[in-house]
């Protein structure tokens, strides 16, 4: 009687035709017909491109001739060569620097801005500057700043009895001085993320904590980082493409000097084929760039499926 009883349950939970009884939503099938004339000119607009130069890569061929059929050579001589590697080592100090030195000051400054300080709104709205401002302009005022040595800083540095540093001139000081310039404009984006996910914590968690005698540093690490850690990995995968594919921060500044210290994947791959006219090499290093960003966002996209609420 009892299993009767099951199998008839089970039967009527199913839907004739359906397996595992799964049953479509009303309207699902007219929202995929509305959204597929949309979805194919999405894959017109990117998807045949993605071909054409994924084509292109397993090619020797310049910017007028396609070439011969080269297969995976361009991709074997990118990983056999010492420039990609030093430009792909940049890349991951550049991104690394670039998304949690942003993080941590815009996460700061977002924390800064929930207490009431004077003038709040004009302290947000400067904050908002140097992303707003076009990242020519900025960088002309960097290179306006330290360029020469008759520049405002080296000229401070002289002054303090110090020997002015070369910023654009010496290796070291340009890594630094692109990556701090990185952050520089990206913080405000990763604030307005942080400040976003701040707004929907209710305020009585705080209290409850601090009538249970939470410090601010506790209260930081077990409520807040966990609440907005949905808020945090995903502002960490757009930042991530960002850096990644950042060529004006870098090409206005440096241009990849001196001597390919700045060089990263992307302006590595802009000079392979616009200067250096080897189109399958350079769209071979823009095509691992991909590969690596999708594992990277993968992976935190898991990591936001396994964030708390």
């Amino acid at each position: 009687m009892t299993s009767t009883t099951t199998a008839t349950s089970t039967r009527e939970r199913r839907a004739p035709g359906t397996p595992g009884g799964r049953r479509f939503k009303p309207g699902t099938w007219t929202m995929f017909f509305l959204a597929l004339p949309s979805i194919v000119l999405l894959l017109l607009i990117h998807g045949w491109p993605l071909i054409q130069a994924f084509r292109q890569s397993l090619h020797d061929g310049t910017l007028i001739n396609p070439g011969q059929f080269v297969g995976l050579q361009n991709y074997i001589d990118n990983l056999n060569s010492p420039t990609f590697w030093k430009a792909a080592g940049f890349t991951v100090v550049f991104t690394v620097v670039g998304v949690f030195g942003s993080w941590i000051i815009g996460l700061g400054l977002a924390l800064l801005l929930r207490t009431r300080i004077p003038a709040g709104g004009i302290f947000k709205v400067l904050l908002l500057l140097p992303w707003v401002v076009p990242i020519v302009v900025s960088s002309t005022a960097i290179n306006w700043l330290v360029a020469t040595s008759s520049s405002p800083i080296p000229m401070l540095f002289e002054n303090l009895g110090l020997a002015p540093p070369l910023f654009l001139a010496d290796p070291t000081w340009a890594r630094i001085l692109v990556c701090v310039f990185k952050v520089w404009v990206s913080f405000p984006f990763m604030m307005l993320m942080s400040s976003a996910a701040l707004a929907s914590v209710d305020e009585t968690v705080y209290e409850a904590a601090r009538m249970d005698g939470a410090s601010s540093p506790q209260q930081l690490r077990w409520i807040t980082l966990p609440i907005i850690a949905r808020s945090t990995y995903i502002s960490w995968i757009l930042m991530t493409i960002f850096c990644v594919n950042d060529f004006p921060t870098i090409f206005l500044l440096t241009g990849g000097g001196p001597i390919d210290a700045t060089n990263s994947l992307v302006v590595l791959a802009y000079r392979t084929v616009f200067q250096n006219q080897q189109v399958g090499l350079g769209v071979a290093v823009a095509f691992m760039m991909t590969v690596v960003l999708v594992v990277i966002a993968t992976l935190l996209y898991r990591q936001i499926r396994k964030a708390a609420i």
